[in-house]
């Protein structure tokens, strides 16, 4: 028996917001406890929470990994049930004695458990861009349809969530605020030479690697853009970006009279952790507070797009809609992961999406299904890109 806490399943526990999910859990250990974990491939992370939490199942992406982590739970006697692969996750988002999923997995193969927490009717976080990014209308009318609610993690989205309570017929706008990242100061001479250890040091928040040269370019705050849409079902031209280097107010919220609502708050990604296992109710926090008068000041500019081109090519996706933002993401996944490897110079992200882009025949309905199709095939183009290495795409190597 459970007694009266929230069952939470969390789908990326290994992750840089998983790890911080049950840090929050921690907190509210008296109403929540984690009943089902779930990761890609990092076992021995994996190991120690099972140990900590004591979860009814686990689930790891990559089936070799899932392999061994069955055989040393079983070498210590250990019940904990073990899935693994896609279907895996699928379970664990459907998990009976979860009552909250937090899906914060990377990349695509969050969709599919996305889909099911929704249809089982869970109350699921989102900390994913691109599963709410990639789905596409197909993933908006079932925001619509299913039993399940959805609170997003994603901090600006989670404020914009805040601010609509009750309000969605007075909007008219809504303004999404990015720090701008490390390179914000940067010209596009010195982004040609920056290095994945630069684009990894961001100024004010404290993410995983992809999410972090996603900033870095602001490929992040593109994808929100349509994230946004998707969430609340706004035209492109209702939301808007603005640099914020401060990271203090996280979004802003136009109203039709001209009027705006934000929501401020200290950079920190463990507030709308928590808000999305207690919503609608609040708890209190154990974290610093926001001190107006320590602030001096807010700041405000409009991104430059000579420096940010990844913003403008997910606006680009989003005017296309249909398939093309399913095609932005995985030509992105990959253009990230090539950069970090070594493989591409950080300007060479934007190149290659934009090929990828320009290549893809745009269907206007797919299902989700497709939406995964395309989603591999834009990975799989970006691949080929990467491995032509030419010297658009080629890293620059020192003198």
């Amino acid at each position: 028996m459970r007694g009266t806490r929230t069952g939470v399943a969390i789908l990326g526990s290994t992750g840089s917001l998983g790890r911080q999910a049950l840090e929050v859990c921690e907190w509210f250990a008296d109403t929540h406890r984690p009943v089902a974990l779930a990761a890609g491939g990092n076992i021995r992370l994996l190991h120690d929470q099972i140990r900590r939490w004591k979860p009814e199942v686990v689930a790891v992406y990559r089936r070799s990994a899932a392999r061994q982590l069955r055989q040393w739970l079983h070498a210590e006697g250990s019940t904990v049930k073990v899935l693994e692969g896609g279907e895996g996750l699928v379970e664990v988002a459907r998990w009976e004695n979860a009552e909250v999923v937090l899906v914060l997995v990377s990349g695509l193969a969050a969709l599919a458990p996305l889909v099911a927490a929704l249809r089982t009717g869970k109350k699921v976080g989102v900390g994913n861009k691109e599963a709410l990014v990639a789905g596409g209308p197909a993933l908006r009318q079932l925001l619509k349809t299913a039993p399940g609610a959805l609170v997003p993690v994603d901090g600006e989205h989670s404020a914009i969530f805040q601010c609509l309570m009750g309000r969605r017929h007075e909007v008219d706008h809504v303004v999404l605020t990015a720090s701008g990242g490390p390179f914000r100061d940067w010209d596009v001479g010195q982004l040609q030479r920056a290095t994945p250890e630069e684009a990894l040091a961001h100024p004010n928040w404290n993410m995983g690697p992809k999410i972090s040269v996603d900033a870095a370019t602001l490929m992040n705050k593109g994808l929100e853009i349509i994230e946004a849409m998707q969430l609340f079902d706004l035209r492109l031209d209702q939301v808007r970006v603005v640099v914020h280097r401060e990271s203090v107010v996280h979004a802003l919220v136009g109203l039709r009279d001209g009027t705006y609502l934000a929501q401020l708050g200290l950079p920190d990604m463990r507030v709308p952790l928590a808000y999305a296992l207690t919503h609608p109710q609040r708890r209190e926090l154990p974290i610093g507070r926001l001190r107006l008068e320590e602030l001096g000041r807010l700041s405000f500019e409009p991104p430059d797009p000579d420096r940010f081109p990844c913003l403008q090519l997910a606006r680009r996706a989003a005017e296309l809609g249909g398939s093309a933002p399913a095609v932005l993401c995985g030509a992105d996944e990959v253009a990230v992961r090539a950069f970090l490897d070594g493989r591409i110079s950080f300007l060479a992200i934007a190149r290659i999406i934009s090929r990828v882009l320009e290549e893809h025949v745009i269907m206007k309905h797919p299902t989700l299904d497709q939406v995964a199709e395309h989603y591999r095939w834009a990975m799989h183009r970006a691949e080929q890109l990467v491995k032509e290495g030419d010297e658009e795409v080629r890293p620059c190597r020192p003198c």
